[in-house]
């Protein structure tokens, strides 16, 4: 199997060929630029496999899908935020966030073997679709924001839309959320990804502990350390308050 690495960081170049030397894939060429890669596709076979960083020297690596038909499988290793990376997870065999843990790696070339017997090495097999990483990625605020949670219910799936939460809310470690037919659903989500998934137009965090949405503010009151108590619609467990530090913001979010 023909393996390459496109890093513009000789180090992480390095340090990525010996990882991935464990799993015994041997690394063929290691490439440092927008540049070197052309000249490169220009002149060879192409790999079975490309590690590809997404941000090198001279340039963001999808020039190089724009000018060669890439016919490689691609794994990329981005230090870009998760919305970048789900654009391009389903156009890939999987993207590594640095720095690049041993067994994240291990899984993204497990999967990578796993299609192989199927679909060797055409591009269009692993779906990789260039022109929607290039959008996301000069268009980083044109995010895909989340309309809908699958929570489990026994052996049974539910799907909530985003319109049925009235809160989520952490607790014993979990989180939840809430729905406005004042019933409680554990998701497997921490707040701090909500506090990311989630539109920032219709939703914010006001404590460590809770994130509402607009729509569900029923009533603000003035509450102790100058803080804020906001009422919802059927949540009633405890008070829903506004930290301290938060109070600003959250003024200027509700206009």
């Amino acid at each position: 199997m023909k393996t390459i690495i496109i890093e513009d960081e000789k180090p992480a170049a390095r340090l990525l060929q010996r990882k991935l030397e464990k799993l015994d894939i041997e690394v063929g060429v290691m490439l440092h630029s927008v540049e070197e890669a052309l000249d490169w596709f220009s002149k060879n076979e192409h790999p079975d496999l490309i590690f590809l960083d997404i941000q090198l020297s001279d340039g963001l690596s999808f020039e190089i899908f724009e000018k060669v038909e890439i016919k490689s499988a691609v794994i990329f290793t981005t230090a870009y935020d998760e919305y970048a990376l789900r654009a391009f997870k389903l156009n890939s065999i999987d993207y590594l966030l640095k720095p690049i843990d041993e067994d994240d790696l291990e899984v993204a070339v497990s999967k990578f073997k796993a299609r192989l017997p199927k679909q060797e090495t055409n591009s269009r097999d692993f779906g990789m679709d260039f022109e929607q990483i290039k959008k996301m990625l000069t268009n980083p605020f044109e995010k895909n924001y989340k309309k809908r949670f699958t929570v489990k219910i026994g052996q049974h799936l539910k799907v909530i839309s985003i319109d049925e939460i009235e809160c989520f809310f952490s607790e014993n470690k979990g989180t939840y959320l809430h729905t406005f037919d004042n019933r409680n659903y554990l998701i497997e989500c921490t707040l701090e990804l909500l506090e990311q998934e989630l539109d920032p137009v219709d939703f914010f965090r006001i404590s460590r502990k809770f994130i509402i949405p607009l729509k569900a503010i029923k009533e603000i009151v003035l509450y102790s350390n100058s803080r804020l108590k906001v009422i919802l619609p059927s949540f009633k467990e405890e008070d829903v308050i506004v930290s301290r530090e938060k109070v600003s913001d959250f003024k200027t979010w509700i206009g």
